[in-house]
Formats: C-alpha cells, sequence, structure tokens
C-alpha cells in the first residue's frame, strides 16, 4: 500500500513532503455556554464544533416546525401543491392554540388560507394553527401528516426524534436531539434552497395583524438568515439558527434557556465564537489531481488521481499546522482504468477531528497493454519485484 504524505502550504499548492517529528498540538477551543443542551456545526463540512448534550432527547417546541416545513416543502417540490393553492381551515384548526399565550396566525372559521401564507404563519408567526391547516389540507389529518414526519425523520436517520404532533405543543413521546435539530436544518437548506427564504422573513401581515419573527439574530448585522425559536414552560426557551459570513455557513441549536433575552445573548456570542476560532480549509478541489495513482499492466504505470469533492475540513484557528494529507492506494489499480474510476482515498486529519476520507478519482483513461507487453510486464516483476 502506498501511503503518500501531503503537506498543504495553505497560500500555495499542495506539494509532497517527508514525515518529521511534530512539535505539540494545539489545544482545541471550548465554549462554555449557558444552554442546557447545545451543538454546533459546519454547514459544509458537517464538523462538530460545539457539542454539549448533544445527543440528549428533550422537548422541542416550535423548533419541532422544521420537520413541518421540510414535510410541506416535498409536497410543493413534488407538484402536489402550489404555493397559491388555498386550503380550507377546520374548526379543530381554528381553535388550536386558543387560551394561553400559544402562538397563532389567527387563520379565519370557516374560511381558507393560501399555502403560502401558511408557511409565513408557521415560520414567521410559529402559528400553531398554521401548523394544523397545513396538515389537514395536505395529509387529510393531522396525525397522517405527523405519520410522514416520523417517516422522514426516519429516512434522515434521526435516531432521536419522535413527533406526536405538527407545531411542537407538550406530548408525550414527543422529542428531538439537537444533533437532530441540526442534521435536519441541514438537510432543509441543502434540499430546498429554493423555499428557504421565509425563515429570514422579519415579519409578516395576515387578517390584519402583523407579528414580528422571535428570532433575535435576524435583526442584528449577523450575517443570520434562520430557522427557528422555539418555547414552552417544559423545553425553555430555544433557538435553531443559521448564519453566513465569509461564504461560510455556520448551524447551531441552543436549548433550555432561561429567557428571550439569555437566548438572544447567548445566540450571538455562540455564533460570534464559531466564526472566531474556526474556519474552513480546501485542501484540494473537486477534479483537481494532487497526485499520481499507480497502475498495474497499462500503457503507463500510473494516472493523475483527483478527489471527487472538494476536500475541505473545518479547523480551529491554531490547528493548522497540525493538518495531515495522505494519499491511500492499496496496491496499483489493474488495468484498464477508466476515466472517473476510483483508484484511492484521500485522507485528512487533525488533531481532536475526526478524520476525513474522500475518494480518489482516476483523471484520464489508461487502456491495458497487449499480450507482449502484458508478458514483460509480469516478467519484470518476477525478475526485480516491480514494474517497467
Amino acid at each position: 500500500m502506498k501511503n503518500l504524505v501531503l503537506s498543504r502550504l495553505l497560500a500555495g499548492a499542495l506539494v509532497a513532503a517527508s514525515v518529521a517529528a511534530a512539535p505539540a498540538a494545539a489545544q482545541r477551543p471550548t465554549f462554555d455556554t449557558t444552554a442546557r443542551d447545545a451543538i454546533v456545526v459546519d454547514f459544509q463540512t458537517g464538523a462538530v464544533m460545539l457539542d454539549k448534550n448533544a445527543d440528549q432527547r428533550m422537548p422541542t417546541a416550535s423548533m419541532s416546525k422544521i420537520m413541518t416545513a421540510y414535510v410541506v416543502y416535498t409536497y410543493l417540490r413534488d407538484g402536489r401543491v402550489k404555493l397559491d393553492d388555498r386550503l380550507p381551515v377546520s374548526e379543530h384548526a381554528w381553535r388550536t392554540g386558543l387560551g394561553g399565550d400559544q402562538s397563532r396566525m389567527f387563520v379565519p372559521y370557516p374560511g381558507d388560507v393560501k399555502v403560502e401564507d401558511l408557511l409565513r404563519g408557521m415560520i414567521v408567526q410559529s402559528g400553531n394553527d398554521a401548523c394544523v391547516v397545513l396538515a389537514e389540507g395536505l395529509a387529510g389529518s393531522e396525525s397522517a401528516f405527523v405519520e410522514k414526519m416520523n417517516e422522514t425523520a426516519e429516512k434522515m436517520g434521526l435516531t432521536n426524534s419522535h413527533f406526536a404532533n405538527v407545531h411542537g405543543l407538550p406530548a408525550p413521546d414527543h422529542y428531538m436531539s439537537p444533533r437532530d435539530l441540526a442534521t435536519l436544518s441541514r438537510h432543509l437548506i441543502q434540499d430546498f434552497p429554493q423555499f428557504y427564504r421565509y425563515e429570514a422573513e422579519k415579519t409578516f401581515t395576515f387578517n390584519g395583524i402583523t407579528q414580528g419573527n422571535r428570532n433575535p439574530l435576524l435583526y442584528k448585522d449577523l450575517g443570520a438568515d434562520g430557522i427557528k425559536t422555539g418555547h414552552t414552560e417544559e423545553a425553555g426557551y430555544g433557538l435553531v439558527g443559521a448564519a453566513v459570513r465569509g461564504g461560510r455557513r455556520v448551524i447551531f441549536v441552543l436549548a433550555g434557556m432561561q429567557s428571550p433575552k439569555e437566548r438572544g445573548a447567548e445566540s450571538k456570542r455562540v455564533l460570534d465564537w464559531a466564526y472566531r476560532e474556526f474556519s474552513d480549509v480546501t485542501v484540494a478541489k473537486s477534479g483537481q489531481a494532487i497526485d499520481d495513482a499507480p497502475v498495474w499492466m497499462g500503457t503507463t504505470d500510473k494516472v493523475a488521481a483527483a478527489p471527487t469533492r472538494d476536500a475541505t475540513v473545518t479547523l480551529w484557528r491554531a490547528g493548522r499546522k497540525d493538518l495531515k494529507v495522505t494519499a491511500i492506494y492499496n496496491g496499483a489499480t489493474k488495468a484498464p482504468v477508466a476515466n472517473g474510476q476510483i483508484v484511492g482515498i484521500l485522507r485528512i486529519a487533525a488533531p481532536d477531528n475526526d478524520p476525513v476520507e474522500i475518494p480518489l478519482a482516476a483523471t484520464q483513461e489508461v487502456a491495458r497493454l497487449g499480450p507482449f507487453g502484458r508478458m514483460a510486464e509480469a516478467t519484470g516483476y518476477l525478475l526485480w519485484g516491480k514494474k517497467r
């Protein structure tokens, strides 16, 4: 197996290097958040920058409306409903949220509401009534829609999530974990960029009533564009936040805080920390040849190899010097070699980071030697223990 150690000069090109004794690794930065449960994730790489009870099952309150929105977006994507379609308001939907300080869109009963207005009512105003109108209008009943939410969670691999309703009001067996919320949010942004715009709206007016988005980050110059707040007595104050700065997106989940003020202050603090202490480093671009993979019985004994996707990792700033990039080949690839054929693995590692492995693909074809050439190749290997 060929194990070529490569080092990246961050301002230059990828070059071969020898392995030298490494200095003591930099200490990964930590963050002491007042949130009961938290996770901070880099959107592009999926790297976790902060994990505090990230797999703890917890009541999610209105943050579970992210899944409700995701399922509605699948209906829109598949053409099963349109934004300007109107859905009827049932008495059950109208009564949802009546009494107390529960969030409402104030849908009319009897009446019907446009799908796009219902989306804004659910996402911007956090209307529980809007969620039920959408669920009943699209799936026939709230329980049928909840089944689709749980099916979607299972397909995504959200192992610490289960839904009992569409709005997040307290109910037995209704929970998510911070990690699952972050994973769901990455899917929401990746899968539905055409709809991921409502989450950034600051206000929405319906039925003569204007309500503001409860996401405190939207009102500050922080690059924030989502995603959803949540609050019940049981869950405390929470926020699933997302922001983009310098082309880099960060997603975070904070839960179990004591007040809206703490939620706003802590969210800003954790976001600033994530951008200050961490950055994305691209070792090589997708399709960019970085090494020569060995070839056996081919018209040439090597072929240029390139990663199949951008080789990007999230590193704390002081840890860049400890980055190690290794091209690994499990022996030579037997010819013929097709353009795009996987010939090895690019392994990117840094202290306290989970290693990232990206397939390396041939960037051109390599034909197989003819009979006499193969005979000479085999003879040379038997005599000298190596290829031509």
